[in-house]
């Protein structure tokens, strides 16, 4: 595996790497809160950009690391959901690139705003703004990247309602965006326990074989495998919270996740826990959730608020 000389923000040793002939991805340690990946594809002289960054000083290191590879700005950008470490880097981009995402991305994007910016006000987040889509679909869209054949993919409700998977079936390469993460724990306050079960069930069919996740190291196929087995722990633990009448919040607190107790940001339990909760108790998948109280559990949980290092 090739890797491109990195593109280095202060505090951090994000880097490009090449995962298949001209499929890169951008990866930025540890994958913590905001430290998201993102992916480069490249075909006959054009590229395509997956995600984007949280801050100015990341997606500006981005666009450096993208310039590196390819001699041509982005000709197409997809994000592959709304949250704003994946998105807020759009405008660095969106002078050359078609902005592309799911309907509902869109959408809730615009209701959001920078509201992610408040959640950590110390993080210098620099002149990131909210640029929103041009281009939506509802299921699924094909991209021509060159000669690269890429599959947009909405599978049904995961990490949101909304998620996009990019699959390029000739490369075997898949990026899931947040519906899976490599060494940190999945977070489902916005999408579905159950859902996301399903979808990664979906994308182990697709056969790939390597898995960029929306945060920490680049995988293979075992890694979707890895975030269902810990989403399963979470609804066992959330029908026996039921069952003994604990609450979500106790139920963490008492709780042995085994093989995935040293998954990194593990605070996200408790949401989770208050979604399998809701779905075991009839609600939805994506069902709207009081966010803010949850994120407010999550802190008490963890004792302060969770580290963000973007």
């Amino acid at each position: 595996m090739r890797s491109a000389p990195p593109a280095t923000p202060p505090d951090s040793d994000a880097r490009m790497y090449e995962v298949a002939d001209g499929v890169f991805a951008y990866v930025q340690p540890d994958g913590g809160w905001c430290l998201n990946n993102a992916g480069l594809i490249v075909g006959d002289g054009e590229c395509a950009l997956v995600d984007t960054a949280a801050t100015e000083t990341r997606a500006l290191a981005l666009r450096e690391a993208v310039g590196r590879i390819s001699s041509t700005a982005p000709r197409y950008l997809v994000n592959t959901h709304p949250h704003g470490d994946h998105t807020f880097g759009n405008g660095f981009f969106a002078a050359e690139a078609v902005l592309i995402a799911h309907e509902a991305t869109r959408s809730e994007m615009d209701k959001a705003g920078l509201h992610l910016t408040g959640l950590w006000p110390d993080v210098r987040w620099g002149a990131v703004g909210v640029r929103l889509p041009t281009i939506t679909f509802p299921d699924r869209m094909t991209l021509h990247v060159g000669g690269v054949r890429v599959e947009l993919l909405h599978l049904g409700v995961a990490h949101t309602t909304n998620d996009t998977v990019v699959w390029l079936p000739e490369q075997r390469v898949l990026f899931t965006g947040d519906v899976a993460m490599s060494g940190v724990a999945p977070f489902c306050l916005t999408g579905s326990v159950s859902g996301s079960i399903a979808v990664l069930g979906l994308l182990r069919d697709l056969d790939p074989t390597v898995v960029v996740t929306g945060h920490g190291p680049t995988s293979g196929p075992q890694v979707l495998d890895e975030t269902a087995g810990y989403l399963r722990t979470v609804q066992r633990l959330a029908a026996e919270g039921i069952t003994a009448g604990r609450s979500p919040l106790e139920t963490a607190r008492s709780a042995d996740l085994d093989a995935y107790a040293d998954l990194l940001d593990g605070e996200r339990l408790v949401p989770n826990l208050h979604r399998a909760y809701a779905e075991l108790l009839g609600d939805a998948p994506g069902h709207p959730l009081d966010v803010e109280t949850l994120f407010g559990e999550m802190v008490e949980f963890h004792g302060r608020l969770p580290r963000c290092r973007a």
